[in-house]
C-alpha cells in the first residue's frame, strides 16, 4: 500500500497542474499562503515551503507587498553550468525533441582551429542541431569536438542523447568559458529557428575543458523572446 506524498509536495503538484494546464498563466497571482494552508489543512510554514521551492525552480516569483505570481517561464539556462538542454526542457514539464542537421568530420578552418586549439586543417567532429520545446525551436547548436578526446562522438544517435550528454559522459567537465552577445540571425539560422531575420537573438559561444584538454567549442543561438540566461553567485 503506497503512502501519500508530503503535504508540501501535494501543494506543489496542485500549483504545477494549474500552471501547466493554463489555469494560472504567466503573471497570474496564486492564492496566498494563508489560503493554501487552509485549503490543504496544513501549517503556513508547510505552504511557505511549497511556494519557496517553486520560486527557486523558477515557476513563481515573489513581489514584496503584492503577492506571488507565475513567471513567464522562458526557456532558461545557467551561465555557470554546462547543462543538458533536454533535461532543462523536461524539467519545465514540457516535451523535448531535436533535429540533427549535420553530423560529420571536417577540416578545421581558421576560426574553429583557433577556438578549439588545434592546427588549421585538423580533422574535427561537427554537429548542427535544432533543439525544440513543445515543437518550438529554442536553440540552434553548432558544435565542434576534438576527436582525440571523444573518438566515438559521431557514433551517437543524437535524437536519443544530446551532444552535452555524450561529452559529459566521456570527459567530465572541469572548466567552461561563455561569451554572450546579442545578434541578428542570418537568413538560414532564422529559417531553422522559425523566426523573422529581424528578431534579436542571444548568441552564446561556449568552450569546455576536461582537465588540461580543450574538448569542445560550440556556438549556441537562441531567439531572444524565447530564451534567457541566468547567473547566480553565492557569497559567503
Amino acid at each position: 500500500m503506497g503512502t501519500s506524498p508530503p503535504r508540501y509536495l501535494q501543494i506543489q503538484q496542485h500549483l504545477l497542474e494549474r500552471i501547466h494546464g493554463g489555469d494560472y498563466p504567466a503573471h497570474h497571482q496564486i492564492p496566498p499562503e494563508e489560503q493554501l494552508a487552509r485549503d490543504f489543512g496544513v501549517s503556513r510554514m508547510t505552504a511557505n515551503k511549497a511556494i519557496r521551492d517553486l520560486v527557486q525552480q523558477g515557476y513563481l516569483v515573489r513581489q514584496p507587498g503584492l503577492g506571488t505570481f507565475v513567471t513567464d517561464r522562458k526557456a532558461e539556462s545557467s551561465l555557470l553550468d554546462v547543462t543538458n538542454i533536454a533535461e532543462e526542457v523536461r524539467g519545465r514539464g514540457h516535451d523535448y525533441r531535436n533535429e540533427v542537421l549535420t553530423s560529420e568530420a571536417i577540416e578545421a578552418d581558421d576560426e574553429v582551429a583557433l577556438r578549439l586549439g588545434v592546427r588549421l586543417g585538423t580533422r574535427v567532429f561537427h554537429t548542427l542541431l535544432i533543439h525544440f520545446e513543445n515543437d518550438t525551436p529554442i536553440q540552434l547548436e553548432n558544435r565542434f569536438v576534438n576527436p582525440r578526446w571523444v573518438p566515438d562522438y559521431l557514433d551517437t544517435d543524437f535524437t536519443r542523447h544530446t551532444p552535452n550528454e555524450i561529452l559529459v559522459a566521456a570527459c567530465p567537465i572541469s572548466d567552461i568559458e561563455h561569451i554572450v552577445e546579442s545578434v541578428l540571425p542570418d537568413t538560414q539560422a532564422a529559417t531553422w529557428l522559425a523566426i523573422d531575420a529581424a528578431t534579436p537573438c542571444l548568441s552564446m559561444t561556449r568552450r569546455t575543458w576536461s582537465g588540461e584538454h580543450l574538448i569542445s567549442y560550440a556556438r549556441l543561438l537562441h531567439p531572444g523572446d524565447r530564451y534567457k540566461l541566468r547567473s547566480s553567485v553565492h557569497r559567503q
